[in-house]
């Protein structure tokens, strides 16, 4: 039985998203195999692929929507979540394709010097360039302030030294937003944003980088790079506010994605223990599965509308929704692992035989609890901001 994705009834959207749902429809149609049985032979070209397949439906345009007359485009964070869940159901790594396109090209759009970046959006959003957001650092994990990577103004240009590990997109992007310390102020405070194109001289990858779930990720290393002055992005020292503005964005909506791949997790093990015999029954007619399968469908639904309630504050009340969008990372992400764990537990081997749905599954969403910021630092944010309102 092939499984299908369908939009969960909540009230946060409106007549507007029945088009990004028409879009997805048509995708779901158009595409071959999709969540497909092994992992691909050749990673970036099975990118490039989801990302033509993106483009060509239509549906990269919400992760980098074009700057009309060089204005910021106004961002439909919900049209974002609905396509970020479809996509994590259906095919993880279109899902990755899709918001990586977005939180390279974010900042540009949000700091950039119109004239200078609308070309690179527009490229993104009609799958002609690949983006990528260069934050992560070898030692520095989540702690952005501890940022190592300098860029010293030398002329009419910044000559960038330093490292960056674990980037999304790294030795298939035309370009990356690098942050990067341009001042003498320890902390945040003296980090600022540049625009650094693939080729410039000096940009070297290091190393690709495997992990659990098959991404493109690699380690970059920049040696005497020069970057023109007018490629950095807001003013010096804005680099913080850049990266936090960007991933307050995407943020709700990596609870989305994983949300997507727990839905279909859930989804799957319903066939399963209805076809699977134990003791002489079938497992669904046991009380500890139904149980079990109640919790899965509960955490996800809670979740669900702590994600669309983040992404509908954004978009409707207009305001900043970093708690919100940590709230809706964090729960997204947390209660969809314990779903597709809870899964595997009930697929028994199956579940942890490689190549199983399941177990594609597991390895597609365990990162999520990490990237983007860890569960922990969710958590960081979320108690300093309610302590906030005690002042």
């Amino acid at each position: 039985m092939k499984q299908q994705w369908k939009l969960a009834e909540t009230p946060f959207f409106d007549e507007q998203h029945d088009e990004v749902i028409a879009r997805l429809n048509r995708w779901i149609s158009d595409n071959r195999a999709l969540l497909a049985d092994e992992t691909p032979q050749d990673l970036q070209a099975e990118c490039r692929h989801w990302l033509q397949s993106l483009a060509q439906h239509g549906l990269l345009e919400y992760a980098a929507p074009a700057m009309a007359d060089g204005m910021a485009p106004a961002l439909d964070l919900r049209a974002i979540c609905l396509v970020r869940e479809c996509l994590g159901y259906y095919a993880p790594l279109a899902d990755f394709v899709f918001s990586m396109q977005g939180i390279g090209s974010a900042a540009l759009w949000q700091k950039g010097d119109p004239r200078l970046v609308a070309p690179y959006v527009q490229a993104c959003s009609e799958g002609r360039k690949v983006a990528a957001f260069a934050l992560t650092e070898p030692d520095g994990g989540s702690d952005v302030a501890a940022t190592k990577t300098r860029a010293v103004l030398q002329g009419d240009h910044y000559l960038l030294e330093g490292a960056k590990s674990y980037i999304s997109n790294g030795g298939m992007a035309d370009f990356y937003v690098v942050i990067a310390r341009t001042e003498e102020a320890k902390g945040a405070s003296g980090l600022s944003a540049l625009l650094v194109d693939a080729d410039t001289p000096g940009l070297r990858i290091h190393r690709a980088i495997d992990i659990i779930a098959p991404h493109p990720l690699a380690e970059i290393h920049f040696e005497q790079c020069k970057v023109p002055a007018n490629r950095l992005l807001g003013q010096p020292g804005e680099g913080f506010k850049v990266a936090m503005g960007v991933l307050d964005i995407f943020r709700s909506s990596v609870g989305a994605a994983a949300l997507g791949m727990g839905q279909r997790a859930l989804d799957e093990t319903l066939v399963r223990v209805s076809q699977r015999q134990l003791y002489g029954q079938a497992m669904a007619e046991m009380q500890t599965v139904q149980h079990k399968l109640a919790d899965m469908a509960t955490q996800l639904e809670a979740a669900r509308l702590l994600v669309h309630k983040a992404a509908w504050c954004r978009d409707v009340r207009q305001r900043r929704i970093s708690t919100e969008a940590a709230m809706a990372k964090m729960q997204g992400t947390e209660a969809a692992f314990q779903v597709v764990d809870a899964a595997v537990q009930l697929w028994g081997g199956m579940g942890i035989t490689c190549g199983s749905v399941v177990e594609r599954l597991y390895r597609e969403v365990r990162p999520m609890r990490i990237y983007e910021g860890a569960t922990e630092v969710q958590k960081t944010i979320i108690g300093r901001q309610i302590l906030k309102g005690l002042a």
